[in-house]
């Protein structure tokens, strides 16, 4: 009789992840009154007191620590109050986009009567504050503001402060050897600070920012005669900033994005945001962060990638609805043009494949020099998201290069974008191939699990050898395939809209505060093709719980051969499903596996 294959076997055959749990965590005794399952997600995911669960504003860190934040409030409170000019210096992602709206809003509601906002074109002048951006100004002003960037704009602000202005530096990417010489840099992650948060965004830094500058302006006795503004109005577009960022949800993210989504939902929100909510399809009554991060952030971010960030300021600044519908409109088609170039990219990548190494799927190619890719067809805006695109379905640490200037005018000049995996730390990476082969890389920056970099179009080949031959040593480190992490299995009184809720209470959930996955065994009744058998609409019944009702689930992108046989070991996320003004209990799949009999029960 020959054996049947494992399930972990048979989950590699079929291309699907497999399902893992996370370690059982240490119960809180400050959890103890919770549902066990959700006490059991929130303690794997480092919540041991109850003030981690507080959401209120009140709870937020106080800016202790923030070097430089109290001279930077008195720079840009004299420029409120002696009606200068100022200049917000964003940046092309919609954590700079939210950012900078922040400060065109608060500052005009405090008083400031000259303000304006440069944003700088990817293609044109590169990122952040540059030389370049600066001959673009039509008049010197009196102070700069950078917002999500400056950390490392060394010529650009030396360019700033040759002009006569003073600079103020908002940021929270990571510093270099040096500082730029700002009048004052306010940063999380510099290293004299004593913040307790790193994990802000741009957005973030900038709404503490606003608050000691609301301080300061207060000591002088500047609302006496004008309303003081209440800066939660704004914290919607904190929220999106943040969500859009990828940063930790921490403690302190996340009681700035609660209280963000509890704006958008009360529709107390910019018109703007509201208008890219219609546009994507989602109600913003019941907003929470994957819409922020997977519907709303991408058309922000596609403006800036593809074409001028400045119509993403201008859909957030309106305070018209109907021109917020009309500029969102044109987000939305930024961003479906985006889509089209991303997918246009991955195809081929795909087909490059099938000609070199005779057909690979989503397998990742054995050689690492194969996880460097390069087409001179590729648009620089998107090889970030097509580098976390491949990243994703190899489970492996992918570079994708394109001409440094999308109208083919390049110098020569080729810019990268790489995506790591846990265990690796690419801009480590980098640093070690930048000391092994000097020359090599014309510039390089990033963190841990993104990076990206310049190097002269010739210099590919060398590259792509060197990142092979610093790879080898992390053979040990790459998985065998793709795995979902599970928070364990759910009892038969948790499927329900009550636990549903019970969950959504304690988000958002996000970077580093994962939304939760649960793993059952299931009989699957019945399944239904969608879209060609894209996606599968299953309905299913719990093994332990045989008079169960059954359950709908979806499974979206399912494999082209699903898991043989009716009895399933499913990982899922249970939602609350809304359908013609009612709600229903729904499991979106994450992936599905065999089930093996030994374990049936879950």
């Amino acid at each position: 009789m020959t054996a049947k294959p494992a399930p972990k076997r048979t989950a590699r055959m079929l291309g699907v992840a497999t399902i893992a749990r996370r370690p059982a965590p240490a119960m809180p005794a400050a959890l103890s009154h919770l549902n066990p399952r959700l006490a059991r997600v929130l303690a794997a995911r480092g919540i041991a007191e109850s003030a981690q669960l507080d959401r209120r504003l009140s709870a937020m860190l106080p800016p202790r620590g923030l070097p430089d934040l109290e001279m930077a409030a008195r720079l840009v409170a004299d420029a409120v109050m002696d009606s200068q000019r100022i200049l917000v210096v964003g940046d092309f992602d919609a954590d700079g986009a939210t950012a900078t709206t922040l400060c065109l809003r608060a500052l005009a509601a405090m008083g400031a009567s000259d303000v304006d906002f440069l944003i700088p074109d990817r293609q044109r002048h590169g990122y952040g504050l540059s030389p370049a951006l600066l001959e673009d100004i039509e008049a010197v002003p009196d102070l700069l503001l950078t917002v999500d960037n400056g950390i490392s704009a060394h010529e650009g602000v030396a360019a700033a402060k040759a002009l006569g202005a003073r600079v103020v530096v908002t940021d929270h990417h990571l510093p270099g050897e040096t500082l730029p010489p700002a009048d004052a840099i306010v940063n999380p992650n510099r290293r004299d600070a004593a913040f307790a948060s790193g994990a802000l965004a741009g957005v973030g830094v900038a709404f503490y920012l606003l608050a000691a500058l609301r301080a300061e302006l207060d000591r002088r006795g500047w609302f006496a005669g004008r309303p003081r503004p209440n800066l939660s109005t704004w914290l919607d577009l904190v929220a999106l900033g943040t969500i859009a960022d990828v940063v930790e949800l921490d403690d302190n993210n996340r009681r700035l994005v609660a209280q963000g989504l509890t704006r958008i939902r009360a529709q107390q929100c910019a018109p703007g945001i509201l208008a890219l909510f219609a546009e994507a399809g989602r109600d913003p009554r019941e907003a929470n962060a994957a819409d922020l991060g997977f519907a709303i952030g991408p058309r922000l971010n596609a403006a800036g990638r593809l074409e001028d960030m400045r119509q993403g300021v201008a859909c957030l600044l309106t305070d018209d609805p109907v021109e917020a519908l009309q500029l969102a409109k044109g987000l939305d088609r930024i961003n479906r043009e985006r889509r089209e170039v991303e997918q246009g990219m991955l195809d081929t990548v795909a087909a490059d494949l099938e000609r070199a190494l005779g057909g690979q799927g989503d397998k990742p190619p054995e050689e690492a020099a194969h996880w460097v890719r390069f087409d001179p067809g590729f648009h620089p805006g998107v090889i970030g998201i097509v580098a976390g695109r491949l990243k994703s379905r190899w489970v492996r640490p992918v570079f994708v290069f394109a001409p440094a200037q999308a109208d083919g005018d390049s110098a020569g000049l080729l810019k990268g974008s790489g995506r790591s995996i846990p265990g690796i730390h690419l801009r480590d990476l980098l640093v070690e191939i930048d000391a092994r082969h000097p020359g090599l890389i014309a510039g390089f920056g990033g963190h841990a699990m993104a990076a990206g970099l310049s190097l002269a179009a010739e210099r590919l080949e060398d590259f792509r050898a060197a990142f092979a031959d610093a790879m080898a040593r992390f053979t040990d480190r790459l998985p065998e395939g793709q795995t979902v992490l599970s928070d364990g299995p759910l009892e038969r009184e948790d499927f329900d809209l009550r636990f549903i809720e019970q969950l959504d209470e304690q988000g958002p959930w996000g970077t580093g505060f994962p939304e939760p996955v649960f793993d059952n065994h299931f009989e699957v009744i019945e399944r239904k093709a969608l879209k060609e058998g894209k996606h599968w609409r299953l309905t299913l019944r719990p093994l332990d719980a045989p008079d169960a009702p059954a359950i709908d689930a979806i499974w979206f992108r399912a494999p082209e051969t699903l898991p043989p046989g009716r009895q399933w070991h499913i990982a899922y996320r249970p939602v609350a499903d809304s359908f013609r003004g009612r709600k229903r209990l729904k499991l979106f799949v994450e992936t599905a596996n065999i089930a093996e009999a030994s374990s049936a029960g879950g």
